[in-house]
């Protein structure tokens, strides 16, 4: 592919999503690091630039119409037109999680429960998942219309086939992103731009890390849960998912590939317990 290739890569400051980029780089892109936090994405990018690539780091609002397109001019000027299209910006709130599992008698003004989920909160979740992945589509794939060989690739869950205990908003917000991957896909398809999502497993990244280890590393009871459904028996690793994002990001391996919910979760999606 031509080096003149730009990928936009949105939360790109982050554990998968830095991962992604630096991919996407030895891949021969060039590439726009957009993070709301804009040191975090500059890392990434002295990262890439240190190993011969192309990057540039901007500060960016995924719920922010007019920062990102203040951001698409300058990428147009700086690297060219945008080709990939990861929307990578996405998180949840704890404010939008339950204490326990399941409600049971006593709970109500002893323990947070669903009843005590804060509003603001669960719309910052949805917000945050789908408004930060409708934002970024509607000005970046606006520069895709017309070339050939473009795609996006957005970022659902485990969640988004089955709803995990104690983060509703998170479970349902990432559902939506697949659902919108795939009216996308639908949407695009006389365009020539393809739409799909990876929806990764089980990852420790900075978001999840408290839920998943108690503060002197130790695994938490929810860790033991995550692994004894997960077929393979750990958490996976940032470079696992690079050979799917590589695959939907190329033009002659994936060309009829579009409207796919990939996931890369060591199994757990297909284990049913027993």
């Amino acid at each position: 592919m031509s080096k003149s290739k730009v990928a936009v890569v949105t939360g790109a400051g982050g554990v998968l999503c830095s991962e992604f980029a630096k991919q996407l780089s030895v891949m021969g892109y060039s590439i726009a690091l957009l993070d709301l936090n804009e040191k975090a994405a500059q890392a990434v990018a002295d990262e890439i630039n240190a190993t011969g690539g192309k990057a540039i780091a901007y500060g960016s609002n995924v719920l922010d119409a007019e920062s990102l397109e203040s951001v698409r001019t300058k990428v147009n000027a700086e690297l060219g037109s945008c080709d990939v299209l990861i929307n990578g910006a996405g998180g949840n709130s704890p404010k939008c999680t339950t204490d326990n599992e399941f409600f049971e008698d006593g709970d109500l003004g002893s323990i947070k429960t669903f009843f005590d989920l804060d509003k603001i909160g669960f719309q910052f979740v949805f917000d945050l998942n789908i408004i930060g992945t409708l934002l970024p589509t509607q000005c970046f794939a606006k520069d895709m219309l017309g070339k050939s060989g473009c795609c996006i690739v957005n970022i659902s869950s485990m969640n988004a086939f089955k709803p995990l205990t104690k983060i509703p908003a998170y479970s349902a917000a990432k559902a939506g992103v697949s659902n919108l991957t795939q009216w996308l896909a639908v949407h695009f398809a006389k365009q020539g731009i393809r739409v799909n999502a990876i929806a990764p497993g089980f990852f420790v990244t900075a978001q999840n890390k408290q839920l998943l280890f108690n503060e002197d590393g130790t695994p938490t009871p929810r860790t033991g849960k995550i692994l004894a459904a997960t077929p393979m028996g750990r958490f996976g690793e940032a470079k696992e998912l690079l050979g799917t994002l590589k695959w939907l990001v190329d033009d002659e391996a994936s060309g009829f590939v579009t409207g796919t919910i990939i996931p890369v979760d060591g199994g757990f999606s297909a284990y049913s317990g027993v």
